[in-house]
């Protein structure tokens, strides 16, 4: 299935200066072939950014990728700031309350979650393990807003409740907040964008055999929905990842120390009490669902076919911001339980914003920047597309397949499995 954006011919597409730039140079990244006006020869053609499409053309493509929409581009003249500044004062306004609201709703939704997975039958764990997982994720919110000193104007008691918060996850605070800042500041962004990325062909090329196969595993099939764990591990542990000036922070030596008691204090009393079996059906499963949401909320709002990760010259922090976060609905009893994380398009445009007034910042950049902003609700469609589509980083496409030639295993598997259910259902009747 050939969904990347610059493989298609869009028809009846005109523009009064289309006839000035010719096929004959190279497609720029998220660039699609448009045939040219009539005045031009039959044999030209334009390349024209996805976001300058007609809306038409625009809600073709949204429909085919799974998106309800993609945006027109933002004016070149616009700033993160002027998108910041249309929004209502009170958004950034903290309200403890609701802060301390969030505290209380995980902790009571994680100890439900786990009664409820002591009282389960075998056949209902996986169900119940979801919903822990989703509750757990609350945990990791939480941190989040203390990360970005939205919690409180208490630095001190942030620090504090973040540690705390990140505990049970055995993720280290200080590491992740120091990383993921680096986020926020260069999303989208080749090669300093540390949360998700496209692989780069240079990287591929020093894959040995086993590298490519684990790789191609986890990034090209479903299984990129729990590749937050190797990412937790690999850069939130090694202190070779940060400056010299970051690395002596008290707060990343606590961090690191609250993970070493809770993963070789915490974990052997439950499983002393429960056995390692108890580990794994109170803590491991539950944790594993928590980096299922971690990784799809990420993915998918940092991941599209029509957005591109840009170089440094050229990268501008509007876009990559507004309209290179996608916003996608999920159903409302996870978006209760993960404090509205996946409102994420008003996180990037300001991250000093609460999580509880993210859905009143974010009907304020609908009302004034909605033409430029990509919406989905989560489907499958889309994920097949990230799933199948969108691996490696090219500079014409924004992004190839793994192996362009060659189909992947799981929805070969799957296709196959469909086809000899159809057939044998035709032969029943």
């Amino acid at each position: 299935m050939a969904l990347m954006a610059s493989t298609r011919l869009v028809r009846g597409v005109s523009s009064p200066a289309a006839g000035s730039r010719v096929a004959a140079r190279p497609l720029l990244p998220n660039r699609r072939l448009v045939q040219a006006p009539k005045t031009v020869p039959a044999a030209a053609a334009i390349d024209v950014p996805i976001a300058q499409l007609p809306a038409s053309e625009r809600k073709q493509l949204a429909d085919e990728w799974g998106y309800k929409s993609i945006g027109s581009e933002l004016p070149d003249g616009v700033s993160l700031t002027d998108i910041v500044k249309s929004m209502p004062a009170d958004v950034f306004q903290l309200n403890m309350a609701k802060a301390w609201g969030a505290v209380v709703t995980t902790l009571v939704s994680v100890s439900a979650s786990l009664y409820l997975i002591s009282v389960s039958p075998w056949y209902l764990l996986p169900f119940a393990w979801f919903i822990a997982g989703t509750a757990f994720t609350g945990f990791f919110v939480i941190g989040h807003d203390c990360g970005h000193r939205s919690f409180s104007e208490n630095k001190l008691l942030e620090d504090i409740v973040g540690t705390l918060a990140f505990m049970p996850l055995i993720y280290p605070f200080e590491p992740w907040r120091i990383k993921h800042n680096q986020h926020h500041a260069q999303t989208n962004k080749l090669v300093e964008d540390t949360a998700w990325h496209p692989v780069m062909p240079s990287e591929m090329e020093k894959w040995s055999p086993t590298q490519k196969t684990i790789y191609k595993t986890f990034l090209g099939s479903p299984l990129k929905l729990w590749a937050s764990v190797g990412h937790w591990w690999i850069w939130h542990f090694d202190l070779a990842k940060y400056t010299e000036k970051q690395k002596p922070r008290v707060l990343v030596l606590v961090s690191l120390a609250a993970c070493a008691v809770a993963a070789f204090v915490g974990l052997p009393i439950l499983g002393y009490y429960t056995g390692l079996a108890g580990v794994a059906k109170y803590w491991l499963m539950p944790w594993l669902g928590y980096h299922f949401w971690m990784s799809t909320f990420t993915v998918v709002h940092h991941t599209a076919p029509h957005i591109p990760f840009k170089p440094a010259e050229e990268w501008n922090a509007a876009k990559a911001q507004l309209s290179g976060t996608v916003d996608c609905e999920y159903p409302r009893w996870v978006e209760f339980l993960c404090h509205d994380i996946s409102v994420h398009v008003p996180h990037h445009v300001n991250s000093k914003i609460p999580w509880y007034n993210l859905r009143k910042a974010n009907e304020s950049l609908k009302q004034n920047w909605g033409e430029y902003m990509t919406s989905c609700t989560f489907n499958w469609r889309m994920m097949k597309t990230i799933f199948t589509e969108l691996h490696v980083y090219d500079e014409k496409k924004n992004y190839v397949p793994f192996d362009q030639a060659q189909p992947e295993p799981f929805f070969e598997a799957a296709a196959c499995a469909a086809g000899a259910a159809g057939t044998q259902a035709q032969q029943l009747q």
